[in-house]
């Protein structure tokens, strides 16, 4: 049998067989006598070593190089070992593989998409590019007790893509630096309100009811209390009263929303996440759990991913000029229905400028009216102190008349009626970061002209 040991193995041997011959011993004579030693004048010189502790030096190196090379194997053999175990933890979680958790904290949350599976949507077989004139903005907004330049209101809020319709018309189209009309960036919880319009369609069609019970739909979700009592318009409103927080915090990110972000299973997450924090219908509280659940719900009815609903009844008609995708949940899985689809800055805009439109588009009903009505009256529980309906906001102040999409990090798709401006604003800023403020902005804008 022939052997095939490791060549540090034989290495270690080969030192030990040196070791051994630099041990012979060597006679270099007596040493002086004590008495002798202690009785000459005190001098400085070198000390010469005697053979017994060169040899233990030279008997030091080989163990040294030794002990480094066992070191140098074990600490892959441990890494190794780390690793293997962080793919088995994140499989027992049921959570993305570790080099997606790794890029996660140092990805900009609009770009965060590419880290996660999609589905596509493609673009319009027919595109309508938006028509351009262009005109000037006012020299300064509000912000914050002050007025200060546009760009500077921009740059503050860490803003990628900023974009102004009037009248159907693009007006004012900016960019930051490696951003630009194609460039897709994350809708984040503006998802939420196409969404919506995926979910007035399915009413206007017969496929759905306000009234239907979450559980007639989806029957696995039961519980036997009140949570059988949630309907469509609790989720639409917000009213369901589900208890999953609404948490970004990257230190605690398997804790409610985040954990739900980061989920690769949303039908066992929604199972697993029936508490209630107050009876449906009551009240209301943002939650994005309400749109994860309205979004199985619509695929349910409809018998179809969310995605392909979207690329079909919205973005093929509306003449979409870029494909865009929906992040998964896992390959071939499930929408993150309350964000994260990704698009270009001019289809969030024709997004916006198609409910400006009552619903039209190229001369068709799109979305139905009656749901373009529904999602520009607030419903009857504000949640969280601002206006709110079928997943759109109406924040504060302003005219009363404006309305709009929403995500986290500043994406907004900004609609006012009034002045026949559409908004569109995609960032990368804090976590839901002086959202009034910047509201006050986009009016200033709007009413500009």
């Amino acid at each position: 049998m022939s052997d095939h040991r490791p060549a540090v193995e034989a290495a270690d041997e080969a030192d030990e067989a040196v070791d051994t011959d630099q041990k012979a011993p060597q006679d270099s004579g007596p040493e002086p006598a004590a008495s002798s030693r202690s009785a000459a004048a005190p001098t400085t010189r070198a000390v010469e070593p005697t053979d017994r502790t060169v040899a233990a030096s030279r008997s030091a190196k080989p163990r040294t190089r030794r002990v480094l090379r066992r070191t140098l194997i074990a600490l892959p053999v441990a890494l190794g070992v780390l690793v293997a175990g962080s793919y088995t933890a994140t499989a027992l979680l049921d959570i993305p593989s570790p080099p997606t958790l790794v890029q996660l904290p140092t990805t900009e949350p609009s770009r965060q998409g590419d880290l996660f599976a999609t589905r596509t949507v493609p673009a319009s077989a027919t595109p309508a590019p938006l028509p351009v004139h262009d005109e000037s903005l006012p020299a300064t907004v509000p912000w914050k007790g002050e007025r200060v330049p546009v760009e500077q209101f921009l740059t503050t809020t860490h803003t990628n893509a900023f974009l102004v319709l009037r009248n159907g018309r693009l007006t004012h189209e900016w960019y930051r630096d490696e951003v630009g009309p194609t460039t897709r960036l994350s809708s984040w919880s503006a998802a939420k309100s196409v969404v919506s319009l995926l979910a007035g369609q399915a009413i206007e069609q017969g496929k759905l009811r306000e009234d239907d019970r979450l559980v007639d739909i989806l029957p696995q979700l039961k519980t036997g209390g009140a949570y059988d009592t949630i309907t469509v318009r609790d989720l639409l409103d917000m009213t369901s009263g589900v208890d999953v927080p609404e948490n970004y915090n990257e230190y605690y990110p398997l804790t409610g929303t985040a954990r739900m972000y980061l989920t690769r299973d949303l039908p066992a997450f929604a199972q697993d996440h029936r508490d209630l924090q107050f009876p449906p219908g009551s009240q209301g509280a943002y939650r994005s759990i309400n749109t994860e659940l309205l979004g199985q719900v619509l695929a349910k009815a409809q018998g179809r991913p969310l995605a392909d609903l979207l690329a079909d009844n919205i973005w093929a008609p509306m003449g979409a000029q870029d494909s865009a995708t929906w992040n998964l949940d896992h390959d071939n899985g499930h929408e993150k229905a309350y964000c994260c689809i990704n698009a270009t800055p001019r289809d969030y805009a024709k997004l916006g400028q198609l409910v400006l439109n009552n619903g039209r588009a190229r001369g068709k009903q799109i979305i139905p009216m009656a749901w373009i009505k529904r999602i520009a009256t607030p419903a009857p529980h504000k949640v969280d102190g601002w206006g709110y309906s079928a997943q759109w906001w109406h924040p504060p102040g302003g005219n009363g008349k404006d309305y709009s999409a929403l995500g986290v990090y500043g994406q907004y798709i900004y609609v006012d009626p009034v002045s026949r401006t559409v908004v569109v604003k995609l960032s990368d800023y804090g976590d839901q970061q002086d959202e009034q403020e910047t509201f006050d902005a986009l009016r200033a804008i709007a009413h500009s002209g």
